[in-house]
């Protein structure tokens, strides 16, 4: 809201300094600093407010050290995160963007899921929470939303340059008319559902692709592919985030980390001279969702003030499940999907954990009468905590390795 408003001040009176608010970088500094201030004042009461209220965590006796100290611990600190990443964004984005948009949607979807989930094990002292098929019903609904919006919608485009003797190909229709840069290169905005390839010189795939052997015409019937391909990924990663969501400051480092991944994405694939220079895709308008990311990785950082051990507050659902749906919904707008294993690592090996613990024990329950384990205790972090490791330790040294992920993840722009 404040871009318009300094924006009409500009044109209309020209007052001095209000030509700053039309930079993407200073509302990303202003939206970083203001997510870590509402996230520290706004937190601070917040956490006052649900010890009063003794709206604590429901601890499960899993034989873990420690554990018993948690009990009482006040959860639903989600909401600190939530106005953290919402207040700043409203204030300095473009809302109007159709990406500013699609993302507050997420923001606020999976939020609410994760309040009803965290409102129903507090307050009708249900432990069970929401029951799951209402979770996924909700991830796919979002997903379905998010698929329909980024493959329909003719504001969400990526740049094609116009070479003599170079065709598009079928499957991508021209939205705008044809435009020059001040260097001769030709450019059209296109509609074409395609995302990043890693470790591939011709690094794009088109998803019309996965249904071409269905002979000519078959192209037609892609946004069926990919809102499904949407859907399992908004679902896999939020599901994740939700899982590593059982040590002090484990989820909300890796969120942290992991944002600083995607606002690096964001900002070099909406700026055509750093999307040439690494011969990525360029796509329009991207940039201000950079706005959006600084909020987020911001409200990550401020909320560890009172999350890192020992954690005055717990996010609960109403913080885990809307960082794993933001992270994978940002994924998917900057064409970066086929990336997440990469640096949403730590997110897939802990999902990867109680699958195959799960699948493990029912396969020797049935076969041996007994039902055996692969890990002492899953996700895997509970494994660690097994074997005698600090929750700090193991906390920190997750967040190391995410780091190695986003630095490897950053690292296959160029190695191709």
């Amino acid at each position: 809201m404040l871009y318009y408003l300094f924006t009409y001040l500009k044109n209309e009176f020209n007052y001095t300094g209000t030509g700053m608010w039309q930079f993407i970088t200073f509302r990303v500094t202003m939206a970083l600093l203001l997510s870590l201030v509402i996230s520290l004042l706004l937190g601070k009461r917040i956490v006052k407010y649900l010890q009063r209220k003794q709206i604590g965590e429901t601890i499960r006796d899993l034989g873990l050290a420690g554990e018993q100290t948690k009990k009482g611990t006040p959860t639903m600190g989600g909401l600190i995160i939530l106005s953290a990443i919402v207040i700043p964004t409203l204030l300095f984005a473009r809302v109007m963007n159709v990406y500013i948009l699609l993302i507050l949607l997420c923001t606020i979807w999976l939020g609410l899921i994760g309040f009803i989930d965290d409102y129903i094990k507090v307050f009708k002292k249900n432990k069970e929470g929401l029951a799951g098929r209402f979770k996924i019903l909700g991830q796919v609904g979002l997903g379905l939303i998010v698929g329909t919006t980024l493959y329909f919608n003719n504001n969400v485009v990526m740049s094609r340059e116009i070479m003599d003797g170079k065709k598009l190909a079928p499957y991508e229709k021209v939205v705008s008319n044809e435009r020059t840069t001040p260097d001769g290169h030709r450019f059209v905005d296109v509609k074409t559902p395609i995302t990043t390839i890693p470790f591939v010189k011709n690094h794009e795939f088109n998803y019309s692709k996965l249904i071409s052997w269905m002979g000519p015409g078959a192209e037609k019937f892609t946004f069926v592919i990919y809102i499904l391909i949407v859907i399992i990924i908004i679902t896999a990663v939020s599901n994740g985030a939700n899982i590593t969501d059982g040590l002090d400051g484990l989820a909300t480092g890796v969120s942290a980390v992991i944002g600083v991944c995607l606002g690096i994405f964001a900002y070099v694939s909406g700026n055509i001279q750093f999307a040439e220079y690494l011969n990525i895709m360029y796509i329009p308008n991207l940039g201000e969702l950079s706005i959006f990311i600084a909020a987020f990785v911001g409200a990550c950082v401020g909320f560890l003030w009172y999350n890192a051990y020992p954690a005055q507050v717990f996010m609960g659902d109403t913080g885990s499940l809307a960082l794993g749906g933001i992270i994978a919904s940002l994924a998917i707008i900057v064409r970066k999907e086929l990336l997440i294993p990469i640096f949403c690592g730590v997110f897939l090996v802990e999902n990867l954990s109680v699958m195959i613990q799960v699948a493990y024990f029912k396969y020797t329950k049935k076969k041996y009468g007994e039902g055996r384990r692969v890990f002492l205790m899953s996700p895997l972090h509970h494994h660690y905590q097994k074997l005698g490791y600090h929750e700090s330790k193991i906390a920190v040294r997750f967040w190391i390795v995410t780091i190695m992920c986003v630095v490897f993840a950053i690292a296959t722009l160029k190695m191709r």
